[in-house]
């Protein structure tokens, strides 16, 4: 087998350049370069029954290595130039990065056409499966454990944006990318859109990536991608966790409504009790619930300069869970008689133009919010 092992500098253009791969021989990388023989054999030669998610880049199977670890085998669907790219991004990210809350690559096959990716065995599978999917009836997820993955896939986002060398845009954050371990810990996966930002780089121009719901709108509607666009994605992620929403739906009439559109109202209500997901039947922390969704109100300002930091957003989540602070998101918010605010019967927009003009006087208030 041709051992390479790709170096991308795929964030270095501020257009919508390729990415110049090149094959570095000097770097001591940290993990496993595998035969397909041994992956084949992991696999059972990528049985049907051994596979355990599909996408559009292609499927992934478990398997068993030679050392009898379990392992998670990402199978790109079909050689391509943007195939090749993407795999070449992700390993690069992936042996850039090291956190306990990202997921861990062991290692890869590239040869003929076939690119492999080998990463940690997750087997809680994945956060959408239990929101939305297969296991989320068995509602496996408490308040504790929902509040530990939102935590935890912050302070991933938060080493990848401030402590990663250089700071990296991961573009692509949703609950299908946020994997979890045996203890139910989140890894934040799939790197496979991410940007390197150079210093002195507060943004760039590119081709939009990503899945409709989790978009920043100026990301979405003019390719500006920032790290603020991360946080946007992540305060979509938060109410989703909380709700066990979907990020869009479609109302009656074919008309499709994002999440925020649905929070909103119930927000400036006060309603806090009718956001959280009805299946954990009351029983989670009110103001845990309060303070949580009024820190993902404030991830998916419509401005980007007034969203916070995602070590801001870990440095509140963990002072909620602790109790001893509290996000202030509307001036009047503070006051103890919530049952002045009146529900907001002309929030119907539901087309995108509608939503990102200006997403209601209340939203561009909760810009000016502070902490204490």
């Amino acid at each position: 087998m041709r051992k390479m092992v790709f170096r991308c500098f795929c964030c270095c253009a501020q257009d919508d350049e390729e990415p110049n791969i090149r094959e570095s021989k000097t770097k001591n990388y940290p993990w496993e370069i595998y035969s397909l023989k041994e992956l084949l054999n992991a696999t059972n030669s990528f049985h049907d029954d051994n596979k355990i998610g599909e996408g559009g880049f292609g499927s992934v199977y478990w398997g068993r290595s030679s050392k009898g670890i379990e392992i998670a085998v990402k199978r790109l669907k079909a050689m391509s130039a943007k195939a090749e790219m993407e795999f070449a991004v992700e390993v690069e990210i992936l042996g850039r990065v090291r956190h306990k809350n990202l997921l861990g690559l062991r290692g890869f096959y590239a040869g003929g056409d076939e690119r492999l990716i080998v990463y940690d065995y997750m087997p809680n599978h994945s956060l959408i499966t239990h929101l939305h999917g297969r296991l989320a009836d068995d509602v496996l997820l408490d308040w504790p454990r929902r509040m530990s993955i939102a935590i935890g896939s912050a302070e991933g986002l938060a080493y990848l944006h401030h402590e990663a060398n250089p700071h990296i845009i991961h573009r692509d954050i949703k609950a299908s990318n946020v994997l979890l371990d045996s203890d139910f810990q989140a890894k934040v996966a799939d790197f496979g859109f991410a940007k390197l930002i150079p210093d002195g780089v507060s943004h760039l121009t590119t081709r939009v990536k990503g899945t409709l719901g989790y978009l920043a709108p100026e990301y979405a509607m003019w390719g500006k991608v920032s790290e603020s666009c991360d946080v946007y994605s992540f305060g979509i992620l938060l109410i989703e966790i909380i709700s066990a929403r979907k990020p869009i739906e479609k109302l009656p009439g074919g008309v499709k409504r994002d999440i925020v559109q649905w929070a909103s109202p119930l927000v400036e209500k006060g309603s806090f009790d009718r956001i959280a997901d009805p299946r954990m039947k009351g029983k989670y922390d009110i103001a845990q619930v309060k303070n949580s969704i009024q820190i993902a109100i404030r991830c998916t300002d419509g401005n980007p300069d007034n969203r916070p930091s995602m070590s801001e957003v870990v440095d509140w989540l963990r002072g909620g869970v602790r109790r001893k602070k509290e996000v202030m998101l509307i001036k009047n918010f503070v006051e103890e008689d919530e049952d002045e605010y009146e529900d907001d019967d002309d929030d119907t927009d539901t087309d995108y133009e509608g939503y990102r003009a200006a997403q209601s006087a209340a939203r561009r208030e909760w810009a000016g919010s502070k902490i204490r």
